[in-house]
């Protein structure tokens, strides 16, 4: 087969979601399981699976920054649509 197949159809616009709810959704979901695992560290310690401790901890610490990311995403693309003023039917 060819790889320079040309499409059949064009690709549908990408989906807006909110993202900023979504990632504080699981930002706290990995702070919960890390709060949650804490008081069996010893038990964790013993058979040696203290990573899942930790990687809870990343996943809620990298979530803080992705929270901080999507937040900025949010404000700039609200800024460029201010920028270009109202569109739609009743602009034309």
């Amino acid at each position: 087969m060819s790889s320079n197949r040309t499409p059949l159809r064009e690709a549908p616009e990408p989906l807006e979601a909110n993202d900023v709810a979504t990632v504080t959704v699981g930002t706290i979901v990995w702070a919960v399981l890390f709060v949650v695992q804490l008081p069996f560290y010893g038990w964790y310690a013993d058979h040696g699976h203290t990573w899942l401790i930790w990687t809870c901890l990343a996943g809620a610490g990298l979530g803080l920054i992705g929270l901080k990311y999507v937040t900025a995403r949010r404000a700039a693309i609200r800024r460029a649509a201010a920028a270009r003023g109202p569109q739609g039917p009743s602009a034309e």
